[in-house]
């Protein structure tokens, strides 16, 4: 059993290509843990809070998460996972097209683990895949 064989992962996305893209990608490098997709903020603290109809995502879980959404964005997602007693020590991509500066402090203020640049439409950073797959094959994550 390798360290991360029972990691949960929630995507924040809003957009259904990009969702589908990692997906594919994920899934090119047979990473088969559970993907779940949340379309903003608010809907991914339910799915890890167990919150309004949504089952509760069991730790531990890696979160890719998107920043420019709808509702409840990246950033106000990030500070109110950080805010949360029970969810503060959950790991973190950004994933996302946003290369602004401001965004990357923001992020890393927050523990952000990392800031992956999407690099256009259905165009992930190339090193996504490999920096995801290493990632679970040889970090412990809390519980």
């Amino acid at each position: 059993m390798m360290i991360g064989d029972n990691v949960n992962i929630l995507l924040l996305e809003d957009d259904e290509i990009d969702a589908e893209e990692v997906t594919r990608a994920l899934r090119r490098r047979q990473i088969d843990h559970p993907l779940h997709v949340a379309r903003d903020g608010l809907e991914g603290l339910a799915w890890l809070r167990g919150e309004g109809g949504a089952n509760k995502l069991a730790p531990p879980h890696l979160i890719l998460l998107d920043i420019n959404m709808p509702r409840m964005n990246g950033i106000e997602f990030l500070e109110a996972l950080r805010a949360d007693d029970h969810l503060r020590r959950s790991v973190v991509f950004m994933l996302t097209t946003s290369n602004s500066e401001e965004d990357k402090r923001l992020a890393y203020g927050l523990n952000a683990a990392g800031y992956l640049l999407k690099s256009g439409r259905s165009d992930l950073n190339g090193g996504f895949e490999s920096l995801i797959d290493s990632y679970l094959r040889t970090v412990a994550l809390p519980n």
